[in-house]
């Protein structure tokens, strides 16, 4: 596996590489990496000749100056992983390599999915994660952008700024990755104790619900009241939002039309830390 630090460093690379015609895929990734992000780099593969994957914790999406110190950064291990995946390219960029105008000024038009959910919750975060993820398509120019559906409101995100941008990119939403129990794989479960972990769970159990008893003619709001009484009955478990929404709008429904794609978001705390999960529903 090749390590590039700066810019200018891996453009050159890639443009030996691409003059040969060789098929780029970006994994962008802010490291402690898990299964969830192997996943993503097995999943690139066999569609591509390289796969790129970027490790850069991205000051610019962070509300929370704490929570920016607290985010775990793994680098020994996460390289070891790369390597066990054959990952062809380890990008690891300085925050004065990708930010060098400190004052640097960033902004598309996200609509509505930059003012609800998790762009109401954390505001200005989409933002910086457009910001950043537009430099790496700049740099890198992937032909395939492999993203995790767990962030299912950021790949909404990113394929509206794709569409923006008029980019030739091709978006690969790679299903979400569970441990046996049903928990979704997260960096931040490392911060979670053996309860807390166990506490997590009702999550999923809350989205399961809602798929299991979707075509049982039962009413929307009955579902939902159901499995937000999972949510609130577990102890340790604070809900911040729980939503059934059409898909690429993320507009709550009150009711499904099964000729459109929807999704069931969930965020909620445990043991103080924030986590997300979601569900589609066809």
């Amino acid at each position: 596996m090749e390590i590039f630090k700066t810019k200018a460093s891996l453009q050159a690379y890639l443009q030996n590489a691409r003059s040969t015609g060789k098929k780029i895929a970006l994994i962008p990734t802010m490291g402690a990496l898990h299964e969830g992000h192997l996943s993503l780099l097995n999943y690139a593969k066999p569609i591509s000749d390289i796969r790129v994957c970027s490790i850069f914790v991205n000051p610019t999406q962070f509300n929370d100056p704490k929570d920016l110190e607290k985010y775990p950064r793994p680098i020994e291990n996460d390289i070891k992983l790369l390597e066990s995946v054959d990952c062809d390219i380890l990008f690891l960029p300085s925050v004065e390599e990708m930010y060098p105008d400190k004052d640097e000024y960033w902004h598309i038009d996200l609509g509505e999915l930059d003012r609800i959910w998790e762009g109401e919750k954390r505001p200005g975060h989409f933002q910086g994660v457009t910001q950043v993820v537009y430099k790496l398509f700049t740099l890198v120019q992937p032909n395939i952008a492999c993203f995790g559906q767990k962030d299912f409101q950021q790949v909404m995100v990113i394929k509206r700024m794709i569409a923006i941008k008029d980019l030739p990119i091709e978006l690969a939403i790679c299903p979400i990755i569970r441990d046996h129990d049903g928990l979704a794989l997260s960096s931040r479960n490392m911060r979670l104790n053996a309860e807390g972990k166990r506490q997590a769970l009702a999550l999923s159990r809350s989205l399961q619900y809602v798929r299991d008893h979707i075509h049982n003619n039962v009413p929307l709001n009955k579902i939902k009241q159901e499995a937000e009484h999972i949510l609130m009955n577990t102890a340790g478990v604070t809900v911040e939002y729980f939503a059934i929404c059409e898909s690429s709008s993320l507009e709550e429904v009150e009711t499904i039309d099964f000729s459109k794609q929807h999704v069931v978001l969930v965020t909620a705390w445990v043991e103080g830390v924030r986590l997300i999960d979601n569900m589609t529903i066809s």
